[in-house]
């Protein structure tokens, strides 16, 4: 059965290889939901509306049945429960099912990956259900992230998985001259070995975007994996490990391979389990504080981590200033600023910019972009679309907190959502601070919060982002300027800080985005984190390489 899926889906595997070499566009899951055919959409909302008040059908052994801490964004009473295990079961179950797994031949494996993959995509619906109600995204958003854009991004992962194993020759005779007498002969053989149980500690906002790309490094390269939700948003990595573990049964291969870890804010089992040194490797994304203990005290295993940061953008000079302002208003909005990709501060220059030879005033630049986000936002069905709701009430005390003795150049409001009246929508809060004011600014203030900052010129906006990337950490930077001395000096400074850079975005491209097979999700340069999605180094350490010499 392994082969049977290796066959079946080796085009696809094919493709994913040419394209994480040529960076070109491509993805095998369509991310309009019109794709799927009419009866999508009903059938996967009524999988979801069924999967309410009851035990998720996941056949892994358990203590008993909770349902963590998971709630909806929505406030639906999702009621949902999974199965509890202990550490200890949990990691001794993981170690025999990762003999044979890791044993196992690599194309067998990818088969079962790619296998996954495909059934995941025929539940998009489902979903797209599960991560907009436990996350509070938008359904399209949901959609799109949760379901065909993660599944690229695990794919992406095999793809890079596949290369690495299958670099080495499998078996050589070496053969060295020895002048006058007989040559020296060796056979040999070069063996993979997987690194050992790996753990996978869940996001609540991007569960499956974020968690896929190292699940599916771990287990394409032979390591059985324990998935650990965040206690507040289950559902959505439930749903894989029920698909995953019933394509591991239909392959022959021990289910225990792939299991879910269920906790609750009150009881964390987070750091039991990833201090257990039968943990040989942790995928971790999350916020700074939990993110640098891991990297910290979990030396015994292979930590990846995506943390917080604080994203900037630039403005210099423009060509179309309205452009620019929609293009921010849409990117600054979406998920109301809950993507660890949002843009947060905005440096301006106090003497203003320049736009087709005529200098803005910086008020006007201000008050430009203050519009643009208001205009978007004016109406509440279109709001409640872009912004979705918010996940985590932290959120909200932290928009409250951001206006505390500084210029508020725009309210935030609440948003009523026609459908889901008890949904936490705001619109962002926009807070005017001078460069100087550092302690405002230079944190994430993860949710609808906007800085614009002040500054003397162009050279010290680069500075000062510059400064907040290397000690705080950013994963995107977005400039705006016509003078291509000044980008090439915001691309060096980008580089330095270990921040990927988009120049003048003004149409449909916002600089969230970030496309599998093309683009690398973060650096692992700064301290927004400390690896790639994805990127060779974060499948090299996964395995290891063990060489066996025997005389010929």
């Amino acid at each position: 059965m392994p082969e049977k899926f290796y066959s079946q889906h080796k085009e696809t595997l094919k493709k994913a290889r040419e394209v994480i070499a040529s960076r070109e566009f491509w993805s095998p899951y369509p991310e309009s939901p019109r794709a799927y055919g009419e009866d999508a959409p009903a059938g996967g909302e009524a999988a979801f509306e069924d999967r309410l008040g009851k035990r998720v059908t996941i056949d892994q052994a358990a203590d008993h049945w909770s349902s963590g801490a998971e709630t909806s964004a929505y406030g639906r009473d999702l009621g949902v429960t999974y199965p509890v295990a202990s550490v200890d079961a949990l990691l001794a179950r993981a170690e025999v099912a990762g003999e044979d797994w890791g044993r196992a031949p690599i194309k067998h494996r990818t088969g079962v990956c790619l296998e996954i993959l495909d059934r995941l995509s025929e539940t998009s619906f489902e979903m797209a259900h599960a991560v907009m109600q436990t996350t509070g995204q938008s359904f399209l958003m949901a959609f799109q992230a949760g379901g065909p854009h993660a599944l690229d991004r695990g794919l992406e992962a095999v793809a890079y998985g596949y290369d690495a194993l299958t670099t080495l020759p499998k078996h050589m005779e070496w053969e060295k001259p020895q002048g006058k007498r007989d040559p020296l002969v060796v056979n040999k053989t070069w063996r993979l070995r997987p690194a050992g149980v790996a753990v996978t500690l869940g996001v609540s906002t991007f569960p499956t975007w974020n968690g896929y790309p190292g699940i599916f490094a771990s287990l394409v390269t032979g390591n059985p994996v324990i998935v650990k939700p965040h206690p507040a948003t289950i559902m959505p990595l439930a749903l894989f490990v029920e698909t995953g573990r019933a394509v591991l049964a239909d392959a022959g291969f021990d289910p225990n391979t792939l299991q879910l870890a269920v906790d609750t804010a009150d009881a964390p089992i987070a750091k039991d389990l990833v201090m257990d040194l039968r943990v040989k490797i942790v995928d971790y994304t999350g916020g700074s504080a939990f993110g640098d203990w891991l990297e910290q005290n979990a030396t015994h295993a292979e930590v990846y981590t995506e943390k917080a940061g604080v994203n900037s953008v630039i403005i210099d000079s423009a060509a179309d200033l309205k452009g620019v302002f929609r293009n921010l208003s849409v990117s600054m909005t979406m998920y109301g600023g809950q993507m660890c990709t949002t843009p947060q501060n905005v440096f301006v220059p106090r003497t203003g910019i320049e736009v087709g030879g005529e200098t803005i005033a910086y008020d006007d630049v201000v008050s430009g972009l203050a519009g643009a986000i208001d205009g978007l936002l004016s109406d509440d069905d279109r709001a409640s679309d872009i912004l979705g709701a918010i996940k985590d009430e932290a959120s909200l005390e932290r928009l409250n907190a951001a206006t505390a003795g500084h210029q508020v150049i725009l309210e935030s409001r609440e948003v009523k959502n026609a459908r889901f009246p008890e949904a936490l929508v705001r619109t962002p809060v926009i807070v005017g601070v001078d460069g100087a004011d550092k302690d405002a600014y230079m944190r994430e203030m993860f949710g609808p919060v906007i800085y614009v900052v002040a500054t003397d010129s162009t050279e010290q906006s680069l500075a000062l982002a510059t400064e907040s990337a290397r000690h705080h950490g950013a994963i995107t930077w977005l400039v705006y300027s016509t003078d291509p001395a000044m980008q090439e000096q915001a691309e060096d400074a980008a580089v330095a800080a270990g921040v990927s850079v988009a120049f003048n975005l003004t149409g449909g491209l916002f600089v969230n985005q970030s496309a599998a097979f093309s683009d690398f999700h973060a650096t692992g340069a700064n301290p927004a984190g400390n690896s790639s999605l994805t990127d060779p180094a974060f499948i090299a350490k996964r395995f290891r390489v063990v060489g066996v010499r025997k005389p010929a």
